[in-house]
């Protein structure tokens, strides 16, 4: 049985540095929505685990949703997005707290963003465990964020390659041997 830790070639961020991050945005989303209503709606799948550990860094009242938005599969570029709402009743006149795991083009956001206003949303604010701005296709700044990062492939604490490596609890670079050959199984370049 392989360890998936021998999948890393280096660590970007420890456990500990996380954890920092998050108790800071923790901190500001609640100044930011102090004496108001508000949703967390968290991006599955990825976000689960930045969204678990940062609602408990919110000591206000929320309330939390769910959507479903997935534009990679096996791939290591994001293709086509696929959204599934959950959150029906949970998103008119109501303020939205939009989290994910990285903001990377920004399609995903974006086009999240858009229809939760169209669905009536009063209002979007935008939190994302990791940005890489050098990736950015469209113009979007997320309102927090935990961490910057390079244009490096990166997996764990939620984010993952073809549904693994979500659950180490640092980040870390992936070796490109592993989505390389990866890749060429499911005939991606």
């Amino acid at each position: 049985m392989q360890n998936v830790h021998a999948d890393i070639e280096s660590v970007l961020f420890s456990e500990d540095v996380i954890r920092a991050g998050i108790a800071r945005v923790g901190a500001a989303v609640t100044e930011r929505f102090r004496g108001r209503d508000f949703t967390v709606v968290s991006i599955l799948k990825g976000s689960c685990i930045f969204s678990a550990d940062l609602i408990r860094q919110i000591p206000i009242p929320l309330e939390l949703a769910f959507v479903s938005a997935s534009s990679y599969g096996d791939r290591t570029t994001s293709g086509d997005l696929e959204i599934n709402f959950f959150p029906t009743g949970e998103i008119e006149g109501r303020n939205i707290l939009l989290v994910d795991d990285i903001l990377d083009t920004g399609q995903t956001m974006s086009r999240l963003r858009e229809e939760f206003l169209r669905r009536g949303a009063s209002e979007i604010a935008t939190c994302v465990f990791l940005d890489k701005p050098s990736r950015r296709s469209v113009e979007l700044d997320a309102d927090f964020r935990v961490l910057e990062v390079e244009d490096k492939f990166v997996v764990g604490y939620g984010l993952d390659f073809a549904g693994r490596y979500r659950n180490l609890p640092y980040v870390g670079v992936l070796k490109p041997e592993i989505y390389g050959a990866r890749a060429s199984v499911v005939g991606e370049g």
